[in-house]
């Protein structure tokens, strides 16, 4: 090559010029070595040139992601149009109201409680009706664009340039619930219970289904959740209380109850004092300033100074009566992770134990020393790492619920203490094959409170 000609040692003007060069300096180049120069440039481009290009990496790796869901080859979009004109032709002027959107679901082949979504993206909300030009063309482009019925549902809820759904997206979608579902049909004449049956919905929702604790509901986390089965399951079932995941009325109840119990001024906020009388004092002040922190509620709207609302009460209630779900999982250790470094360590543990032992002297029983604790709770975890506690740890324990009560909550310690290690991880194994923690204990309360009130109409009488 020509290049070799040129020896930077034996020419140390062309060292010099070089130099200059590199630091982007202006000069003017001799012109003994112009020649040179030209020729180097030559072969650069000629090496360029002969370099093989590398093969296009799109062309040999299909398409893996679908955030929309996975396209199906055959639908026939044109089939399902002409059937929803078919179905609009039935109303006068060719417009349907929001009474009439169950056919309109029904045609659109989707759930008939997807009725008021499909009415609202179509602006039906504005107007009290919506036409049918206007109806096909939303969803035609819902079809074209989104290929499941998580991304379909989200789509019709969502805000105009989100891809996620926020809390109050499903008011509108729960409103039309409480108006029409023959299971909440006492609920009409009491309108001021709506928007609190409707926030209890909405946070055992984002409490299910929201496994980032991010306040956004993705499509990715609604595919992999049970909500839109329950959602086709309002059609089928008319006792809404047998839909205990989401919509049963008789935990709303359980849960305002035991909410107005504590709420003393009824403003549907309470503070640490409310909240240090639940259970009787079973919850420890160190946790309730954990939870009153901030810890567990960062994900939704600011709270009050010092107050807890009702909304993050449906939070707590739900985790501290079943500890085993993720969820209450990621709750409580949120609260007992003090540093928040992921891990609980001896101290954090100790930390916590300390006021259990304060509150079994009080009641004239002898705590078990931290260190005879530990080791206890340390067989039961069975950690990765026996210097601490891990999230992970905890979630592959199957008895979790042990473990959190054993450090805050008093009552159900001496509860667990009164039952032997193997009737305890024999209800561990079969946890999956009863209901869960919550719908007993909400079903026993539900029944107290019935039978409470029943005594009060009678006494009144």
């Amino acid at each position: 090559m020509r290049i070799k000609e040129i020896s930077l040692r034996q020419d140390p003007d062309l060292r010099k010029e070089l130099a200059l060069l590199a630091r982007g300096c202006d000069f003017v180049l001799p012109s003994r070595f112009k020649k040179r120069l030209k020729a180097f440039q030559q072969v650069q481009v000629q090496t360029k040139k002969e370099e093989p290009l590398p093969p296009s990496l799109s062309q040999t790796i299909p398409t893996f992601y679908f955030p929309r869901g996975c396209p199906k080859e055959k639908v026939n979009i044109d089939a399902v149009i002409a059937k929803i004109e078919r179905t609009f032709s039935q109303f006068p002027n060719e417009r349907a109201r929001l009474e009439d959107m169950g056919k309109v679901a029904k045609a659109c082949e989707c759930p008939l409680y997807w009725k008021g979504p499909l009415f609202y993206c179509a602006g039906g909300e504005r107007t009290g009706c919506v036409s049918v030009h206007k109806f096909v063309a939303m969803w035609r482009k819902i079809l074209q664009t989104c290929h499941d019925d998580a991304a379909k549902f989200v789509h019709l809820l969502m805000n105009p340039g989100c891809n996620y759904l926020v809390q109050e997206d499903f008011i509108p979608f729960l409103q039309d619930v409480v108006n029409s579902h023959p299971g909440l049909s006492f609920l009409k004449e009491a309108s001021e219970f709506h928007s609190r049956y409707i926030t209890t919905v909405i946070q055992r929702i984002f409490y299910t289904v929201n496994r980032s604790w991010s306040g956004r509901i993705t499509c990715n986390e609604l595919r992999k959740s049970s909500f839109l089965q329950n959602v086709a399951l309002l059609e089928e079932e008319a006792d809404i209380n047998q839909l205990t995941e989401y919509f049963s009325y008789e935990h709303f109840y359980v849960i305002y109850c035991k909410f107005w119990e504590l709420d003393t001024d009824h403003d549907l906020y309470i503070d640490p004092k409310d909240l240090a009388r639940h259970n009787d004092h079973a919850i420890s002040n160190r946790m309730i300033e954990r939870i009153f922190s901030g810890a567990v509620t960062r994900g939704r709207k600011a709270q009050k100074e010092g107050k807890l609302s009702y909304a993050d009460f449906v939070w707590f209630l739900i985790s501290e009566e079943d500890k085993k779900t993720p969820t209450s999982i990621e709750y409580w250790f949120r609260c007992m992770d003090l540093d928040g470094d992921g891990a609980l360590s001896m101290y954090e543990l100790e930390y916590f134990y300390e006021e259990q032992c304060q509150k079994l002297d009080n009641m004239a029983i002898e705590p078990l020393p931290f260190e005879d604790c530990l080791c206890q709770m340390l067989d039961l975890v069975k950690p990765q790492c026996d210097e601490k506690i891990t999230l992970h740890d905890l979630k592959k324990c199957k008895l979790a619920n042990v473990f959190f009560d054993t450090f805050f909550n008093i009552e159900k310690y001496l509860d667990h203490e009164q039952k032997d290690q193997f009737s305890m991880l024999r209800d561990g194994e079969n946890e999956s094959q009863e209901i869960s923690d919550w719908e007993k204990y909400a079903a026993e309360e539900y029944d107290i409170l019935v039978a409470e009130e029943a005594a009060t109409d009678q006494w009144n009488d």
